[in-house]
């Protein structure tokens, strides 16, 4: 009588093995002269090259959250792998740090070959738009764990920036502008949100394949647009402009992801009227059938801009002309004040 093996239990380590070897060759495509040793030993070697008189390191991890179950509704995996990456790497570019490397972690039921590979050709398509080479990774087999086809996954970014030109908000004065960049729509952040109200599945109001009024696509090809990645465009701006400090418009919105970056004794307001240029039928559809108020979907989501810069008012407009002349949607949405006795660090004017 044979003996049971662990593919008895659910867990295929020949299939692992085989999963490896084909993420290998798409991490190949991201590596640059920075990687030493990737995808294959116990630990990935790289290095930070460049002449840094002091390189600070600056280090970043997320994940995707219920975006992905959207994806496994859809069956549809080629856009989550570039916002985990997009979910780090912009997080580290708020301190001028430019993405060295990136590695990720997913766990599922059971290794599904055609999803797997879905998933990390998006990761290799982020790292690629990012700058930074795709290193190492797990991949967790977990049987009886994770149920229906549902998985999860996670990011780790380390990139480098030198030390005099570390962003950290410190320079921030009053009378400083904040300049918006556009969205791609609801990224990945109020997923939770967004599929109770809109999707059918949970009790929403619409299918994935339905085109909603004022739509060209359907609902599926809205909510699984990737995260812009902003890596390119703000380092060239950092080299052509004074930063003062920057935001990546996550959970918790403009509000809260701005007030982090904030001194203490500052606070911003932002033009309700500048900010309506941003607008996107996405987030008019999830206020008008939630019945969401508006200051509720403004600390949920990015209401159309995905990253904030801070810069001096005599910049202000020429960062903006030079964004546009780059294809961004760009506006000067706000400015550093002086906070009013009883608001909020960060308020929305007329």
């Amino acid at each position: 009588m044979s003996r049971r093996g662990y593919k008895d239990f659910g867990v295929d380590i020949d299939k692992g093995n085989k999963a490896v070897s084909s993420i290998k060759d798409i991490a190949a495509g991201t590596n640059n002269e920075h990687v030493l040793a990737g995808i294959g030993g116990f630990g990935a070697l790289f290095t930070l090259g460049g002449n840094y008189e002091n390189p600070v390191c600056v280090v970043s991890t997320d994940g995707v959250g219920t975006k992905l179950k959207v994806a496994h509704m859809a069956g549809c995996y080629d856009t989550v792998g570039q916002d985990l990456v997009a979910m780090c790497v912009n997080d580290i570019l708020v301190q001028g740090a430019k993405p060295l490397v990136f590695l990720d972690y997913l766990a599922m039921d059971s290794l599904e070959e055609d999803m797997l590979e879905a998933l990390m050709e998006g990761i290799a398509e982020g790292c690629k738009k990012a700058g930074c080479s795709l290193i190492g990774g797990e991949t967790a087999e977990m049987p009886g764990f994770y149920r229906d086809g549902l998985f999860d996954m996670a990011g780790f970014t380390v990139g480098v920036v030198e030390g005099s030109q570390l962003i950290d908000g410190s320079q921030i004065a009053e009378g400083d502008v904040l300049l918006g960049l556009g969205s791609n729509g609801v990224h990945s952040n109020g997923y939770s949100m967004v599929r109770k109200v809109l999707l059918a599945e949970e009790g929403g109001a619409y299918h994935l394949d339905t085109i909603p009024p004022g739509f060209s696509h359907t609902l599926r090809d809205e909510l699984l647009k990737p995260t812009r990645i902003y890596v390119d465009t703000v380092l060239d701006m950092r080299e052509a402009f004074t930063l003062h400090g920057m935001a990546h418009i996550t959970g918790g919105g403009l509000p809260d992801n701005i007030g982090r970056v904030l001194p203490d004794a500052l606070g911003v307001s932002i033009s309700q009227g500048q900010l309506a240029k941003f607008q996107m039928p996405i987030f008019d559809l999830i206020q008008s059938t939630g019945d969401i108020s508006t200051d509720e979907m403004r600390r949920t989501f990015n209401m159309g801009v995905g990253f904030v810069v801070i810069l001096p008012e005599s910049q202000g407009e020429q960062a903006r002309d030079f964004l546009k002349d780059k294809g961004e949607r760009a506006e000067i949405i706000g400015r550093v004040k002086d906070p009013v006795e009883g608001e909020g660090k960060v308020t929305f004017v007329d």
